[in-house]
């Protein structure tokens, strides 16, 4: 059996629309995710992300392209592909009518695991997710944050081959994300291969193996965070909040990216006094810090992940 739990090669995707031009949602993507892995897609809200996940679980047919699941053909065979795939999808709601308990055990159950399995995967995901307290209200009357939660429970209880993760953490507080997150790493360890999407920097760092960055419906880079940060060209960041007027009499110091009146500078230690020298001559008042993702991102892409 194939190394690859998805792969994917020159997908794309056109959206028609009587008497509107065509749109192009993906443009050629090619993706690998091992067996294993924790993969994220990086990108924009509507840089193609949800699009590509929905191609991957078999709800939306692709243009052109091949897009395999452990080796079946996702377009051409899809019910060969759905047995090993769970989703999470972005901003999806658990059904009103019945309770966080209801909604992961009735899911497992339709998947056709055994009554005692269910019941036992139920309890030890509505814990994970810090449900158990609210397992017999209706979803209907739970915040937004803990249906999303609801959400998540319902997927990683399946433990599947496969789990597709849209924006899961999205209206959650920082506690229920962390939860999330050493879920998804307790699945990994026991099997499992996630894809993540995320708009979210420090989520995509924290849990990914490795990253894609998706812009337009294009694969821009990928690689490891750490790898996308030394490409950068340097270890420190010095950020001139209303500097990009002056961007100018920067560029020699290293790359230089303009967002709004902010210009953030990356520079190798050695020349950081100089750049100093000159903020202060020029009046203004700068921060230093270390390289993130973030600038990793404004490298590539041009512009911050929430510029829309």
């Amino acid at each position: 059996m194939t190394d690859f739990a998805l792969w994917s090669e020159n997908l794309r995707k056109v959206y028609m629309s009587k008497g509107a031009p065509p749109t192009e949602a993906l443009a050629g993507v090619s993706i690998e995710v091992r067996r294993g892995e924790r993969v994220a897609l990086l990108g924009r809200n509507g840089a193609g992300k949800t699009t590509f996940l929905k191609i991957a679980s078999t709800l939306l047919r692709p243009t052109s392209g091949r897009i395999q699941v452990f080796g079946f053909d996702v377009d051409q065979t899809p019910e060969k592909a759905r047995p090993y795939i769970a989703v999470v999808p972005q901003e999806g709601k658990p059904f009103f009518h019945l309770t966080p308990r209801e909604q992961v055990y009735t899911y497992l159950r339709a998947r056709g695991l055994g009554r005692e399995t269910a019941k036992t995967r139920t309890e030890e995901a509505l814990q994970k997710m810090g449900l158990t307290e609210f397992a017999n209200r209706l979803s209907i009357t739970l915040s937004g944050g803990q249906r999303q939660r609801a959400m998540v429970a319902t997927v990683i209880a399946t433990e599947a081959p496969l789990l597709f993760l849209d924006e899961p953490t999205i209206g959650m507080d920082p506690f229920a994300r962390r939860s999330v997150w050493e879920s998804m790493r307790a699945l990994t360890r026991k099997g499992s291969t996630i894809l993540l999407t995320t708009h979210y920097l420090d989520e995509a760092e924290a849990l990914s193996d490795r990253l894609y960055i998706i812009e337009r419906g294009q694969v821009l880079v990928s690689g490891t965070a750490d790898d996308l940060k030394r490409s950068v060209g340097g270890t420190v960041k010095v950020l001139l909040p209303e500097g990009a007027a002056r961007v100018e009499s920067f560029r020699t110091f290293g790359s230089c990216v303009t967002d709004g009146e902010a210009l953030t500078i990356i520079v190798e230690p050695e020349r950081l006094g100089e750049l100093m020298d000159l903020a202060v001559r020029s009046k203004l008042m700068a921060t230093v810090g270390p390289v993130t993702l973030e600038e990793a991102f404004l490298r590539v892409v041009g512009r911050s992940i929430d510029v829309d």
